[in-house]
């Protein structure tokens, strides 16, 4: 048995793009505008600040990436093969996002 289509209009495609781009551009101006800040605040936990951005900057890029893949999807399997590999990924990331927090606090000075 063959998987219905997602008949989304263009339309409706189009103005998801748009609200994506606009979303990413306002957390880019965030970021942009956290890591300024962070830069001059001098302290011990900076640089782990800095790092825990980063990793955040990193998850949203990717969460607007998938959501853009989503968007075009044709069928629920194709949605439902986006969300695993999405979900998989992110779970990766955070494993290792959180070993190499854990190793800088761990270890003070190394990470410098």
């Amino acid at each position: 048995m063959a998987e219905p289509k997602l008949e989304v209009p263009a339309e409706l495609r189009e103005l998801a793009e748009k609200t994506i781009e606009q979303a990413e551009k306002a957390f880019g101006m965030f970021f942009d505008a956290a890591s300024k800040s962070m830069t001059s605040i001098p302290g011990a936990g900076t640089e782990i600040s800095k790092q825990a951005l980063s990793f955040t900057e990193q998850n949203m890029k990717a969460s607007f990436e998938h959501a853009r893949k989503l968007v075009h999807a044709t069928d629920l399997q194709e949605a439902m093969r986006l969300q695993s590999e999405f979900l998989r990924s992110q779970f990766t990331n955070a494993g290792e996002h959180m070993r190499e927090i854990t190793g800088k606090i761990m270890s003070p000075g190394k990470g410098k």
